[in-house]
């Protein structure tokens, strides 16, 4: 047993880990904010896209029926226009041979620039009560409408009854309209429409409230005399005939250009304007009745409006255009700013949206394929591996070399060592001592006297990071094969002449074991446990059936000294040191295969701060790993091959399939809030259930008791979500460039050799 201990002072400096790691903590946070921000960010564009479509906060609408003892008589007998001056509410009748022509529900991008045009071709003039939430995905219709000297009024943001709505939602409703329509044309509005609304006579004791108090804010209810009931789609004729008012009565006429299939309304309007200009009558807007009816009171009326009859569009000139829509306000200031803001965020939900459900589906059917490639190809491999007459070649004996680095791990070296004593097939260790502070090197050459194990070698060096320790410990092993662990694992008796034997292929240039979790009786040992049998092992199967294995895990994994030498050593390149050279190997040619009958336990994380911090180095890793590879997916034989199957097959299923999966969650979410509970209910339980399968599989195959799966299902509702996040933080550090060093993370040496082994 040989020692290599540089001279030190009494005062130690901080090591070149500390500093690059206390520096990239500092530079961790920001990313990780951001991360959690895309994460509301992408709820928030769903929860108001749920909102503009009547998903989120929907119409609780009570039957009609109720009584009306409440609302004035002369408000029930009235004309369909309601104003409030002092308090007092008044009715407004449509004179005689003239037409008021609404329209609600819009605006709809297919039908209403067809009602625009029709409008437009005969010179009538119409008023539009629109949802806010149209307004907000199609604000250039509602533009193109004022400009044509339309007028609009209010009918809602979500087409909800307020009648049964409380105060702060018809306030919600009414300002997030006139926002739409601030940010949409530049104006506000004084006309309201309610949903569901008729004549004035099917005003009730719950509408009446509502009508009193938006009166008292400005706002004229505008009911209607004649209803086409085009919305029930009984025919061009009919709708013409039900829009014709009886004799010579004018009327506030109901049509719609959006809620459904309109195909018949815009048939029938042209015929139905056509009858009625035969028969005499003048069309205007609502406020253009008014303006009638203001002049006919006198001059004070007059003085008060500006007076006038409405009779068309090009006649009258741009003054009585102006008095066309004299219910319309210029939107400025917060007003005007604030609605185009909400009309640029219902642009970006509108074209994110449904981005991301193409993106869902893509995901989807990516972890579907997934699965069912694993379960066929794992089966295969289990099938190839366990023939009786398979054989790697003539079995290996002959000594290796197993390399510890060991940075602080007074608590699991002597453990290690420990389980490397028991190895039943010959050995010697190098343990790399990489600049500890906590005496790990005096611990591991007294474990090893203990031990009576003579074939140790602990090697001191200054702090330089994993792959210096590893590169050292391959310069310092006197054997044509070394296998790599970590110093915080322990291998049973078996493990290393398992893991040697697939070297009696001389094309095989390195090996992955199988890791597992050795402190799994914790819930985040558990979720880690399923992780690693099911994620990681699972995968190797089919990666080594496909000759494209991404890594070699650094707690367990055997290398040809040669190979290791030609590819330059452990890469301080990436934080992904075991997939960087793993990628190398592919690349010289070298085979990579999996054994899954050599065995390491492992300690993983045990707080979810440390679980972040080691997920976030490997996922940032392979990115970092995959990027210097790059030039592999034009390279010829098996470097091109791994990097047209292997590589593509890594950036689907642990790049983008983990960054986008979140979707499924959060679609799932809130479907089950928004939409349908049961069915979303059902969906996830089914995916579920698939994982269960492809998890009992591995487990069966692993052979480890099944008990462990009854916390798959919080694994996915827990766990999986904050893998999604360090996969997002490292892609955000990716973007934004970073670098971190090995990072220790904090052990407790619970992992001893496994009861029953050895």
């Amino acid at each position: 047993m040989t020692t290599t201990t540089p001279s030190r002072g009494r005062r130690r400096a901080p090591t070149r880990m500390e500093r690059a790691a206390g520096k990239a903590a500092a530079l961790q946070k920001p990313r990780v904010i951001l991360a959690l921000l895309l994460l509301l960010g992408l709820t928030s564009v769903m929860l108001l896209d749920g909102y503009l479509r009547a998903e989120v906060g929907g119409d609780q609408r009570v039957r009609d029926g109720a009584s009306s003892s409440k609302v004035p008589d002369k408000i029930l007998n009235g004309g369909p226009i309601i104003s409030f001056r002092g308090g007092q509410a008044t009715t407004t009748s449509v004179p005689s041979k003239t037409i008021a022509l609404t329209f609600d529900d819009g605006p709809n991008p297919t039908y209403t620039p067809q009602v625009l045009e029709i409008l437009e071709k005969y010179d009538v003039p119409a008023t539009f009560f629109v949802v806010g939430s149209m307004v907000s995905r199609y604000p250039s219709i509602v533009k193109d409408m004022v400009e044509q000297g339309n007028e609009v009024g209010i009918h809602t943001f979500t087409h909800v009854d307020l009648s049964y709505q409380s105060d702060a939602r018809i306030r919600r409703e009414m300002t997030q309209t006139q926002l739409a329509l601030a940010g949409a044309a530049g104006i506000t509005t004084t006309l309201f429409r309610a949903p569901y609304s008729s004549e004035t006579d099917a005003i009730d004791n719950y509408s009446w409230p509502v009508y009193k108090k938006l009166g008292e804010e400005g706002y004229t209810s505008v009911f209607v005399d004649t209803d086409s009931d085009d919305w029930k789609k009984p025919g061009v004729s009919k709708i013409v005939k039900w829009a014709t008012p009886s004799g010579t009565s004018g009327a506030s006429v109901l049509m719609h250009d959006a809620g459904g299939d309109r195909e018949q309304t815009i048939k029938a309007l042209p015929e139905y304007i056509e009858k009625m200009k035969a028969q005499g009558y003048t069309f205007t807007t609502i406020s253009g009745v008014l303006e009638t009816q203001n002049a006919s009171n006198g001059p004070q009326g007059r003085q008060q409006t500006g007076g006038g009859n409405v009779t068309g569009r090009q006649s009258q000139g741009l003054t009585n255009a102006q008095r066309l829509q004299a219910a319309h306000r210029e939107a400025t200031g917060t007003t005007l700013y604030e609605g185009k803001a909400l009309v640029a965020a219902v642009a970006v939900a509108e074209l994110t949206v449904p981005t991301l459900s193409v993106g869902l589906v893509i995901v989807g059917v990516a972890v579907m394929g997934r699965f069912g490639m694993m379960l066929i190809l794992a089966r295969r491999h289990y099938g190839q591996r366990n023939k009786r007459r398979f054989t790697w070649g003539p079995t290996v004996t002959r000594p290796v070399s197993v390399i510890v680095p060991a940075y602080n791990e007074k608590e699991c070296i002597a453990n290690t060592l420990e389980s490397l004593a028991k190895s039943t097939h010959p050995i010697e260790v190098i343990v790399v001592d990489d600049g500890s502070s906590d005496g790990t090197s005096e611990i591991a050459r007294e474990a090893a006297r203990s031990l009576g194990m003579t074939n140790v070698r602990v090697i001191r060096q200054e702090n330089a990071g994993k792959p210096a320790a590893l590169n050292n410990g391959v310069r310092s092993a006197s054997h044509d094969i070394v296998v790599m662990m970590d110093g915080d694992t322990v291998f049973e008796p078996d493990t290393v002449r398992q893991l040697v034997q697939p070297f009696a292929d001389p094309e095989v240039g390195a090996v992955a074991g199988n890791a597992k979790v050795g402190n799994r009786d914790t819930v985040i040992g558990a979720w880690q446990h399923i992780e690693y049998v099911m994620g990681f092992n699972l995968d190797r199967r089919m990666y080594d059936l496909l000759r494209c294995m991404p890594t070699i895990p650094g707690a367990i994994g055997a290398f040809r000294r040669e190979a290791v030498l030609q590819v330059g050593g452990m890469s301080e390149d990436t934080l992904a040191e075991d997939t960087d050279i793993t990628i190398a190997m592919h690349r010289q040619g070298w085979r990579v295969v999996y054994q899954e009958h050599a065995r390491a336990w492992t300690e993983a994380p045990g707080s979810l701060k440390q679980l972040w911090s080691q997920r976030y180095r490997w996922s940032y890793g392979t990115m970092q790993a995959l990027w210097k590879h790059r030039k592999s997916l034009t390279d010829k034989g098996p470097s091109g091959r791994f990097g047209r199957v292997g590589m593509p097959l890594v950036v689907i299923f642990q790049i983008v399939t983990p960054v986008f999966a979140p979707l499924i969650d959060v679609f799932t979410a809130y479907s089950m809030i928004f939409v349908d509970f049961q069915a979303a209910l059902y969906a996830w339980l089914a995916v579920l259930g698939v994982q269960l399968v492809c998890a009992a599989y591995a487990f069966r195959l692993d052979k480890e008791k099944h008990r462990y799966l009854l916390m798959m299902p919080l694994q996915q509702l827990a766990y999986r979500q904050m893998m999604y996040l360090v996969l997002i933080h490292s892609c955000i550090t990716a973007l934004t460039g970073g670098r971190l060093r090995w990072q220790k993370l904090k052990r407790t040496g619970e992992v001893g050799t496994p009861a029953g082994v050895g």
